[in-house]
């Protein structure tokens, strides 16, 4: 029964917390965790927890966060050199290019069509590692290759932003295949 509890609260906190760090709750203590710290508090003065429950709680969230961004970042690291790679140049000029205003249409210039390739097998080889892991279903992973190519091409040429680009991955911004 301890164990469903914790179980239970763990997920709601997360849940809670990936809400605020997601930007849903206006309230920056939210965001930082420090909200839900409030109402762990309060369930340890009711009973309903431990402390040693509450602190399991808060350092399993912690540690969420940190990998989440972790894994960010490192998604991020291979987008850039799969552009720089296939642009020939390195990441310091790739984001001075950027800061300065230019698209990566721009930047591109005659290797566009290359860009944009070397992107869509970058995320198609995303997207097959998430059924092969069983995050993602053969019928959603067929459905968003088909958006890839346009998604891209907007993203190329500064129509959209990574996220709404490739919109779909995370189905309504819940995780791969919206669980």
């Amino acid at each position: 029964m301890k164990k469903r509890l914790i179980a239970g609260s763990a997920i709601a906190a997360l849940t809670l917390s990936l809400v605020g760090a997601a930007g849903a709750a206006a309230d920056d203590k939210f965001r930082e965790g420090k909200g839900i710290s409030s109402i762990l508090s309060g369930l340890v003065s009711k009973g309903t927890l431990t402390q040693a429950q509450v602190d399991a709680i808060i350092k399993a969230m912690q540690d969420g966060r940190d990998a989440a961004k972790a894994a960010y970042d490192a998604a991020k690291a291979e987008r850039i050199k799969v552009v720089t790679d296939a642009l020939g140049i390195d990441a310091a000029t790739l984001e001075a290019k950027r800061k300065a205003g230019e698209t990566l249409s721009t930047i591109a210039g005659e290797k566009k069509d290359s860009l944009i390739a070397a992107l869509v097998a970058f995320e198609t080889k995303r997207i097959d590692a998430a059924v092969a892991s069983g995050k993602l279903t053969s019928e959603r992973a067929n459905a968003l290759k088909s958006k890839l190519i346009g998604g891209i091409t907007a993203l190329v040429n500064n129509e959209a932003k990574m996220g709404k680009a490739l919109r779909g991955f995370a189905k309504k911004g819940r995780g791969p295949g919206g669980r």
